[in-house]
């Protein structure tokens, strides 16, 4: 009855002061789920649409908007929509997005507060994660990238120095710039995850010369993102994070506006091209790596970016493989025991987690140039496998990719171990006594055949799959009459059946 009888006030001629009084009793009534039924329907959606001035279509919205009574609105709207599928599916009939998509157009117009124009992104972002049709809508009948684009532009207050170079009003050099306000920042990031949602399926699907441009622009954007600060090392922490996972959605030739094509006031420099962001990059990705949380979730948006990065772009690669891949001295542990990059890296490609084990190796290849040796050099055959195996390189052989010729040039300390180092281990392994020696050649065959039969019997049970390379260089299964088909005397071991019946008195 309250809720009936608060929405019924808003629809009568109030003073502000009390459309507020009602507005903020919604908005607290709203929190309760199971209490939302009078605020969902479609006519008290739109008595807030036009409360918040985003009805579309609707000529009810006073010439001087109360901006306390939008915001409180738009306060009420997300909290409807964030709770209630049927609220939802009523704002998506009545095109909220488009009234919101036309006051986000006045993104440089003075009149609107940052509290509106915050809200107005929350509720544009609600509506594009829960509703695919209405995060469709954005994207292609509003013009939603280059609308975000330009809303960020000017949330940013960015000038344009070159055609896919921005800077801060003024001209000064980002490490000279200020952090950015705790109020831009919030705009900043509700853009960026708004921009997410509605650019989730553009790597996947062939955009046109007008979207490759709109992207190319919000890419150069995303760069300075990437290169500023927020207020606090958690703030920026979170901003630079919306920032790589937008970059990722984005077609890979717009990852050339990572790479300015000239040094321009530059602190990274390599092969004369500016490697900040690049280096900003690596280190978001090492301080994901190093805390260990939620790897799939926090790790490899970044480690995909710098993968892609490195498969398109030579000085990026180059770059990169000078820091994690620097020439080999360490021949004496396994290329996963230590603190170095490498060694890190090396540790994920036997992560439980196949997506984090893949996208590892996956970035580690790319640096060796997808060159079978030097992968196998850099992380030992045995971390390689998995890959390898994928890919139908066990065999050895070289992937084919478009990589620049570079020489691998070895230091003294890996040339003068070479011939040493256990190419399943990647290291120097101390040399181990033969625990053959001073058996007969009876006892050698009797051991051989305890193996045999010990195999045999975890394959029968189930434990192992037996498996052969193939002649494409995959691993296959190995077919069981094969392995059956041996003679029965060579199965046979006169301690076989003690054996067994220990192992069943132990079960029992």
């Amino acid at each position: 009855r309250l809720g009936e009888l608060l929405l019924a006030f808003l629809e009568r001629d109030l003073q502000p002061s009390c459309k507020l009084a009602c507005l903020e009793t919604i908005r607290i009534l709203s929190r309760d789920k199971s209490r939302l039924e009078p605020f969902s329907s479609r006519r008290a959606m739109l008595i807030l649409a036009r409360h918040a001035a985003v009805a579309h279509g609707d000529g009810s919205t006073p010439e001087i908007p109360d901006l306390d009574v939008i915001v409180e609105a738009l306060k009420c709207l997300c909290n409807v929509v964030f709770n209630s599928s049927e609220a939802q599916e009523a704002a998506a009939q009545l095109q909220l997005v488009v009234g919101v998509a036309e006051r986000l157009k006045q993104c440089r117009e003075p009149q609107w507060t940052h509290d509106v124009r915050f809200f107005d992104l929350r509720f544009t972002f609600l509506l594009t994660a829960l509703r695919v049709d209405v995060r469709m809508q954005l994207a292609r009948e509003l013009r939603g990238a280059r609308l975000l684009a330009d809303a960020l532009d000017a949330t940013l207050g960015l000038y344009w120095p070159d055609t896919y170079e921005v800077a801060p009003v003024g001209g000064t050099g980002l490490s000279e710039c200020p952090p950015l306000g705790r109020m831009e920042t919030e705009r900043a990031m509700e853009i960026l995850k708004i921009l997410f949602n509605i650019t989730f399926d553009t790597n996947r699907r062939k955009v046109d010369e007008e979207e490759a441009a709109t992207y190319r622009h919000l890419g150069a954007i995303l760069r300075y993102c990437l290169m500023s600060r927020a207020e606090g090392e958690d703030r920026t922490e979170e901003f630079h994070s919306h920032t790589v996972n937008l970059l990722g959605n984005l077609p890979l030739p717009c990852l050339d506006v990572l790479l300015l094509p000239k040094v321009h006031q530059a602190s990274t420099e390599y092969m004369g091209i500016n490697m900040d962001a690049v280096s900003v990059l690596l280190e978001f990705m090492e301080k994901r790596l190093d805390r260990g949380n939620k790897l799939k979730e926090t790790l490899l948006p970044s480690l995909n970016l710098l993968t892609e990065s490195s498969r398109i772009h030579r000085e990026t690669r180059k770059f990169l493989r000078m820091k994690v891949l620097p020439p080999l001295r360490d021949v004496r542990n396994r290329p996963e025991v230590g603190c170095a990059l490498r060694n890190k890296l090396v540790r994920l490609m036997t992560h439980i987690d196949t997506d984090v084990k893949n996208c590892a190796a996956e970035f580690l290849f790319v640096l060796c140039k997808e060159s079978v040796s030097r992968f196998i050099k850099y992380t030992g055959y045995g971390n390689a496998a998995g890959l390898l195996a994928a890919r139908g390189l066990m065999r050895g052989g070289w992937e084919p990719g478009h990589y620049s010729e570079d020489e691998d040039s070895d230091t003294e300390e890996y040339r003068e171990a070479k011939p040493h180092i256990n190419p399943v281990t990647g290291r120097v392994e101390d040399e181990q006594p033969n625990p053959m020696e001073g058996m007969t050649e009876e006892q050698k065959e009797h051991e051989a055949m305890k193996l045999v039969n010990m195999f045999d019997k975890l394959s029968r049970n189930h434990v192992i799959q037996p498996m052969k390379l193939g002649a494409d260089g995959k691993m296959t299964k190995l077919d069981p009459h094969h392995l059956h088909s041996l003679p029965p005397p060579l199965f046979h071991n006169p301690d076989q059946n003690e054996e067994e019946e220990e192992d069943e008195e132990h079960s029992d």
